[in-house]
């Protein structure tokens, strides 16, 4: 079994400390098959001068990272098309798309990821549930990840119904908060549990509005309300986290502890779920680096900086070192307290 293999089969999806040398020897396995099944890769590695050597020690740092924005103007594949059963792409709000495809091997290491992930967080019910998608209606010509991941957190727990705030009609999206307001008012007169996923952007919209208009509901118990991505064309409307759960539970009667935020990319598919006090915390599967803007040196913990997101998952193509244009800060392993070290 290849080492990314048996990384992405590991019981406890947070030890850290327990794969720091299967996780490098991974990472040194998928970047020697990227360089030998992908030339345009290889010669990145040869530009940036890259000893596989310093990459098999633990030197995360030393694998050159590509930027996302390359992956919205190149195509880089290791494996042919016909290969690649799955593909996806980002939002594309910027003008420009990453398109992705997945083979068959690194779907199944994913899907294990996700089965590992959702049970740790208790996000798999055998309770049905009515589920309203803060997202894209799907449609076979969308191939945006956001559309493809929120339909399938609709399999975390059996789906009643599904409800669609962005919904075709007239050759384009439209976005319907009314019809989404008339499914939780409906829901809240039932005992079946509602569970949301979207864009942040749109669950505060929705919660706002009903709130200025005097609605309170209460929904039934075992509800969730969660949420992924960013608040792009929604920017200047941001608002704290802490005021997204004063809405939740002002407006649907839905508890902070049972709100919960996702974090990925398409160029990176790692699941990132938020624990109880709402931290991000690294799971087994990946690993990350802060990066100096400037000079795009690693920084010392609490420095914020670029996102540099790593992980061996996917063999088709050479995700394994990533930049995104996200600032973020890495604190110290324990200082949660939520109990994931």
């Amino acid at each position: 079994m290849t080492a990314s293999n048996r990384l992405f089969r590991w019981r406890n999806p947070y030890d850290l400390a327990g794969t720091e040398a299967l996780f490098a020897a991974a990472m040194a396995e998928n970047a020697a098959f990227q360089a030998a099944h992908c030339p345009d890769y290889a010669r990145i590695l040869a530009l940036r001068g890259f000893d596989a050597a310093r990459l098999a020690a633990g030197e995360l740092a030393a694998l050159p990272p590509i930027p996302t924005l390359y992956f919205k103007h190149h195509a880089l594949l290791s494996m042919p098309d016909r290969k690649l059963p799955v593909k996806a792409t980002s939002s594309g709000t910027s003008g420009a798309m990453s398109r992705i495809g997945f083979d068959v091997g690194s779907l199944a290491r994913g899907a294990r990821m996700v089965l590992q992930m959702t049970r740790y967080h208790h996000l798999l019910s055998p309770r049905p549930c009515h589920y309203l998608i803060l997202g894209y209606q799907p449609r076979r010509e969308n191939q945006t990840a956001f559309s493809k991941t929120g339909f399938g957190f609709t399999f975390f727990a059996p789906a009643l119904s599904r409800t669609y705030a962005l919904v075709w009609q007239d050759g384009g999206y439209q976005l319907d908060l009314k019809a989404m307001e008339k499914r939780l008012i409906r829901a809240a007169k039932g005992t079946v549990p509602i569970r949301t996923i979207g864009f942040p952007s749109y669950t505060y919209l929705l919660l706002r509005g009903m709130e200025e208009r005097g609605i309170h509901l209460r929904m039934p118990a075992g509800s969730l309300i969660t949420m992924g991505g960013g608040w792009k064309q929604f920017e200047g409307q941001k608002v704290e986290k802490s005021e997204l759960y004063r809405l939740a539970r002002s407006v649907l009667g839905i508890g902070e502890a049972q709100c919960v935020e996702f974090f990925g990319a398409v160029e990176h598919p790692i699941l990132y779920t938020t624990c109880p006090r709402h931290h991000f915390h690294i799971p087994v599967y990946s690993r990350v680096l802060i990066r100096d803007p400037d000079t795009l040196e690693p920084v010392p913990e609490g420095t914020p900086g670029l996102v540099n997101l790593l992980t061996p998952m996917t063999a088709s193509m050479p995700l394994l070192s990533v930049m995104t244009d996200d600032l973020g800060v890495l604190h110290p392993a324990g200082t949660c307290g939520c109990g994931i070290e």
